[in-house]
């Protein structure tokens, strides 16, 4: 018997939602039914590209939507925490885009409200779906390369110059560490199962007042470390090493996640590669519509709980630069 459809909105019509939309018509089971946007005009547009029946001009149309079953939230940082309440109070189940909200405080306040209400919710951390991350993930739960004394992982690409863009304005949340810093950051979570007990870190200020460019180290329990870094503004070789007592583990590119190689002392290196045509934004819709038909609220593979712990590393580390955003500190 076939499983059920899961019906799909999406919320703000952008480049990053335009991808999901993409990747959305390969997954089998799912059907993108409604867009929503600030701007009625912009969601008609993107709901006729992409075969949605209804567009909205509000999120508060789109949470009304009796057919939509899941939201994909894929506005700008400082929306997302309304986006969600309005639509974890209209009952609907929520992926939302990274970073999940500003600071910890509102995501506390949105899972508090998804709880209590006993709706879906999930942080759309998309690398974590990605083939080859599920297969590090099994290789360190067999212990292929021992215990994990130290990674590195790093996230940083160049923009330019561009002042009135959204990734170097602060009241938008722009700057490295929400847009390219919680990958590695959330990668460091992953590998370790938990956040680190002290940062040391430091961050180029630019002139429009973001984060350009961060290094961070992490230090656990028992010695174990994280070196992480990204940038706005500088080319990074946006690779992740795990070293473990027996062999390590190298991701080249591991944002996108294409590979994936484990080498262990005294024996032939193992590469996972995976082909896929997509983006891969399609692995992690496929998550959130298991956890709907088994009745979950959240997902096992990215909780509620980490994505809160994450998002209080990531407070920690805009103290240490005494960073504040607009509306949200």
């Amino acid at each position: 018997m076939a499983e059920r459809t899961i019906k799909w909105g999406i919320m703000g019509p952008g480049g990053i939602s335009r991808t999901f939309a993409t990747d959305l018509k390969r997954v089998e089971g799912a059907e993108l039914v409604a867009v929503g946007s600030r701007s009625k005009e912009r969601a008609e547009a993107f709901a006729a590209e992409f075969g949605a029946k209804r567009a909205y001009g509000s999120c508060e149309e789109l949470a009304a939507d009796p057919e939509v079953d899941i939201v994909y939230v894929g506005t700008v940082h400082p929306a997302h925490r309304d986006n969600m309440l309005t639509l974890i109070r209209g009952g609907k189940a929520v992926l939302c885009e990274k970073p999940f909200t500003m600071n910890a405080k509102q995501a506390e306040e949105v899972i508090r409200e998804a709880r209590e209400r006993g709706v879906f919710l999930m942080e759309a951390m998309w690398t974590r779906y990605l083939p080859p991350i599920v297969k590090v993930r099994e290789w360190l739960r067999e212990g292929k390369i021992g215990e994990v004394l130290l990674m590195t992982a790093d996230f940083g690409f160049d923009i330019g110059w561009q002042p009135e863009g959204r990734l170097l304005n602060k009241e938008l949340g722009g700057g490295a560490l929400l847009d390219a810093g919680i990958y590695p950051v959330s990668f460091a979570s992953m590998v370790f199962g938990t956040q680190p007990k002290r940062i040391s870190s430091t961050a180029r200020i630019g002139k429009t007042e973001v984060d350009e460019q961060f290094a961070a180290l992490f230090e656990y329990e028992d010695g174990r470390a994280a070196q992480v870094a990204a940038a706005v503004r500088l080319r990074t070789s946006n690779e992740a090493i795990l070293y473990g007592t027996k062999g390590q583990i190298r991701i080249p590119d591991f944002l996108f996640g294409k590979s994936a190689t484990l080498l262990v002392h005294g024996e032939e290196p193992v590469t996972f590669t995976d082909n896929r045509e997509a983006k891969g934004y399609n692995f992690e819709a496929e998550e959130a519509m298991r956890c709907l038909r088994e009745g979950k609220k959240e997902s096992d593979v990215m909780p509620l709980d980490e994505t809160l712990a994450i998002m209080r590393t990531l407070d920690a580390l805009r103290a240490q630069w005494n960073l504040t955003y607009p509306y949200a500190d």
